[in-house]
């Protein structure tokens, strides 16, 4: 299955909008843009999981990789979920303890921790 990623700016948010499946053959793709992204100065990012079917240990590596990545800049990353069975995958890992999880793009733009001054 093909990985499609959508990134917009959303209240000085990059939010990157995630579809299909996150596993081995596809979290590269993911890993490369959120790299680019950071390099490219955007720290505060929001990763919208809403669109995705399926998540692996690789594609949770590629989320906590770039948490690392923008936390050494002062920024954030959310991630927008409802899905149950992405959510107890988070929830199994301890990781829902690690991620700001939101019900929206709009509330993890507005909620998300801003950089520090």
């Amino acid at each position: 299955m093909e990985l499609g990623l959508a990134v917009r700016e959303m209240d000085s948010h990059s939010v990157v909008q995630v579809r299909g499946e996150i596993d081995v053959y596809t979290a590269p793709k993911l890993r490369e843009r959120l790299i680019e992204l950071v390099s490219e100065g955007s720290y505060q990012i929001v990763v919208d999981l809403e669109g995705v079917d399926f998540l692996d240990s690789t594609g949770l590596g590629v989320l906590v990789g770039a948490l690392k990545r923008v936390k050494s800049h002062d920024g954030s990353l959310s991630l927008v979920c409802t899905q149950d069975k992405i959510l107890k995958i988070f929830e199994i890992t301890g990781l829902d303890l690690v991620f700001p999880i939101h019900a929206s793009e709009k509330e993890a733009t507005q909620e998300a921790p801003q950089a520090a001054s």
